[in-house]
């Protein structure tokens, strides 16, 4: 395996800008969130996913102007997600462009207790407006930020400070908070990556893309993998899209991972959440399974429960 960090930086971090008369219409049957629920002061994460139900993207939304909204994602998908996306405008009032180059996503992070002259509020989802910066809240106790602004020198709102690379990815690990990247692109369900538990699905919302399996997993079953946390006990370089095998048999997929000072990894991966169950997945493959790299790792808790 093969270090490489997916940084949630500036330079790692897009723009896809979408706007006309039927934007929130047309990304409505497109997104898994209730896109009309996006105002001003909320933003909104969702899901764009693949008619088996797959995520192709995860993306955070944020209303920029009535008719007028922007995605942020990681770059190396905004160019495959706004071709795919645009497919399927047809006749509707939308465009689409890649604003990477225009704007800048500097992730944030206000520490508890921080200054109480910051006017940034801390609740989940909501936006503030801070002179020509759009400080999103993606996160809870450090609160983290994503600070979008057009492109030029960058002054954090007050009580804000730039985040680190590696910094940042142990917050969003530690927070259970996935992303999904070129390598893991289609490789999971909706409900793999938490993102009903995450608030990224609105199960009340019409259809959209994938919405049958989603609503299917839902509705009929317990969903077997999921997204976890674990820590290596040894050192160890891991990132996104590699594969491997717990000391229980266990088969995972790498979402996230980041490297600790000792050179153990902390890495979020989609696995069957009971040891029992990865043979039942496959029966008929269980004893021709193919080797695969063993990971000594140990289970880290998730700040949020999953569903039973």
């Amino acid at each position: 395996m093969h270090a490489q960090s997916n940084p949630a930086s500036s330079d790692t971090l897009g723009v896809l800008r979408a706007r006309g008369t039927d934007v929130v219409q047309f990304l409505q049957g497109q997104l898994s969130n209730d896109v009309t629920l996006l105002r001003p002061e909320v933003s909104l994460l969702a899901g764009y996913h693949n008619p088996q139900g797959r995520v192709l993207a995860l993306l955070r939304l944020v209303h920029i102007a009535d008719g007028d909204l922007v995605m942020i994602l990681p770059r190396e998908l905004i160019a495959p997600l706004a071709s795919r996306l645009s497919k399927f405008i047809l006749r509707a009032k939308v465009r689409l462009a890649d604003e990477s180059a225009s704007w800048r996503v500097t992730p944030a992070v206000r520490a508890p207790g921080g200054s109480t002259a910051s006017l940034l509020p801390e609740t989940l989802g909501a936006v503030t407006r801070v002179d020509e910066t759009l400080a999103v809240c993606v996160g809870e106790g450090p609160t983290r930020w994503l600070l979008v602004s057009p492109s030029g020198p960058l002054v954090p709102p007050s009580g804000c400070s730039p985040a680190q690379e590696q910094s940042w990815q142990r917050l969003q690990i530690a927070s259970g908070f996935p992303q999904v990247y070129a390598a893991t692109s289609e490789e999971f369900v909706a409900q793999m990556l938490n993102l009903d538990v995450l608030g990224a699905i609105a199960f009340d919302k019409g259809c959209y893309t994938g919405q049958e399996v989603i609503a299917r997993a839902h509705y009929r079953g317990r969903v077997k993998r999921r997204m976890q946390r674990f820590m290596t006990r040894a050192p160890c370089a891991l990132k996104a899209g590699d594969t491997g095998a717990l000391p229980d048999g266990r088969l995972l997929r790498v979402v996230e991972a980041v490297p600790q000072a000792d050179g153990r990894c902390e890495f979020l991966a989609v696995a069957p959440l009971l040891a029992a169950e990865e043979a039942n997945m496959n029966p008929e493959h269980a004893h021709a399974r193919p080797a695969v790299t063993a990971i000594e790792a140990d289970a880290l808790p998730l700040p949020y429960l999953l569903p039973a």
